[in-house]
């Protein structure tokens, strides 16, 4: 095996709070390289089980195998697609996870390799899909949107004051050629904005990740994984007939993809992320459906800070279920 580590955020924390025990079952929703995945996999040894999912199949084929290595003897089982679909995955597979991590974050790899497209500050394609086998790419996007609709994009996911005119210059601009590559778009975009005073990220920062998000529905799958995590949370299956009492009133929990007292943790990477995520959360601790792990959230040290500079930003939310 060959390639990048991806190196894990908060990892001792993400580790504390799933508190994963020998024979349990860890589902790893974005397993990217496999970085969290082998360090909790160690914690469920022996006799424990990973479900690694990914959007991307090189790092799912990359993280099953560095979890193999990390970890002898575990049992591992892979998924192929987006996150939000891993819940009925499992449940129609018969598995179950004691916990779940989602990190929303996106691999090195990903972001180092120009032929994917979601880097400014290297020249390529104008992809930015993590599965590059379906979908529509950056450059379908931006090449066939209405201006009204690219600017929306850009306002709503990437929080860009000049979305509109970005907007507008990306469709004048294309009526000349194709916008093909990330370094024809960042230029567009840089053109509209400039510099602004006192900061020193690049005018296409918003714009690229907003597109991104985009391309990759991120928003809709997070909101569509935090609706599994609410059913899972009442004790609902999410199979034809599920979450039929059985005798003395219990729930059918044995056709659910978690278990009671699952754990379950996500990390988010900016506001449009855990928005969404801390009101979920809150709602299910509302409830009383699960116990707050993290209150307020859990940010990584300067230490970490100093020695992964894209932990900066990460935030981890985590509940135990009650039931």
């Amino acid at each position: 095996m060959s390639g990048l580590i991806h190196t894990p955020v908060l990892p001792g924390e993400v580790a504390e709070v799933l508190a994963l025990q020998p024979g349990e079952t860890y589902a790893d929703c974005t397993a990217g390289r496999g970085g969290h995945a082998a360090v909790l996999a160690a914690k469920a040894q022996p006799g424990g089980r990973v479900i690694l999912n990914d959007a991307d199949a090189s790092n799912l084929e990359f993280a099953s195998e560095h979890v193999a290595q990390q970890v002898a003897g575990i049992a591992v089982h892979r998924f192929h697609g987006n996150f939000a679909l891993l819940p009925r995955e499992m449940e129609s597979a018969g598995l179950q996870a004691d916990a779940i991590l989602a990190d929303f974050g996106f691999s090195s790899t990903q972001i180092e390799d120009p032929a994917r497209g979601f880097s400014f500050m290297r020249a390529g394609p104008l992809d930015m899909r993590f599965d590059p086998s379906r979908g529509l790419s950056a450059a379908d996007l931006v090449n066939t949107a209405s201006e009204r609709e690219l600017g929306r994009i850009l306002r709503d996911f990437g929080e860009e004051p000049a979305a509109f005119r970005v907007a507008q210059a990306i469709v004048q601009s294309r009526k000349a050629a194709p916008i093909q590559t990330t370094e024809a778009l960042a230029e567009i975009v840089r053109s509209v904005v400039g510099r602004r005073p006192g900061s020193g990220v690049d005018p296409a920062t918003k714009s690229f990740q907003a597109l991104r998000i985009a391309v990759n529905d991120e928003i809709g799958s997070i909101d569509a994984l935090l609706s599994q995590v609410l059913r899972a949370a009442k004790g609902v299956s999410g199979k034809p007939g599920g979450g039929a009492a059985r005798q003395g009133g219990e729930v059918g929990s044995e056709r659910l993809w978690l278990r009671k007292g699952a754990r379950i943790a996500f990390l988010t990477f900016h506001s449009l992320e855990d928005r969404p995520v801390k009101a979920v959360l809150a709602d299910i601790c509302k409830q009383g459906l699960a116990t707050d792990l993290a209150r307020g959230g859990i940010t990584a040290s300067d230490e970490e800070i100093r020695a992964n500079p894209r932990a900066r930003s990460a935030r981890l939310r985590a509940i135990r279920l009650n039931t």
